[in-house]
């Protein structure tokens, strides 16, 4: 393929077969990220993750069994700087689903971070991870 042609199917065509993909751990730990001992600290299986922009729940995920999540979304429908400044993980699972010591009510919760593109052929895809969660008593179970 020359090199104009392929100049233009990466910056026309790139962005229509583009997405944005939101990936993170989630750790059962009081606020849900990686302890001091790293390693150690254990992940938080099963737990339903939301993202939720001006208090609607757009998607969601739950976590495998090593606390991994990922949601897919279409850039079409929603703009990087939106997703930066007006959404944010939730996770209402409560913690002590995954330890009886940590609280029975309240959740975690996490601004986005956009850390780079990544490319598999033509599609772009937009990677963000949660900025660190923070335990929120009122986070609705």
């Amino acid at each position: 393929m020359p090199l104009a042609e392929g100049q233009l199917l990466g910056g026309i065509l790139g962005p229509l077969f583009g997405l944005l993909r939101i990936q993170g751990i989630v750790y059962c730990t009081p606020n849900g990220n990686i302890g001091v001992n790293g390693t150690a600290t254990p992940a938080f299986p099963n737990a339903l993750v939301q993202l939720r922009c001006g208090g609607t729940v757009i998607s969601t995920a739950t976590t495998n069994g090593s606390g991994v999540f990922s949601i897919l979304l279409d850039p079409l429908n929603f703009i990087l700087s939106t997703l930066l400044s007006g959404c944010r993980l939730a996770v209402n699972t409560p913690l002590a689903s995954c330890n009886a010591a940590l609280p029975s009510v309240g959740g975690l919760v996490s601004n986005l971070q956009f850390i780079g593109n990544t490319f598999a052929g033509l599609l772009n895809v937009g990677n963000l991870i949660p900025s660190g969660f923070l335990f929120n008593a009122s986070v609705n179970n």
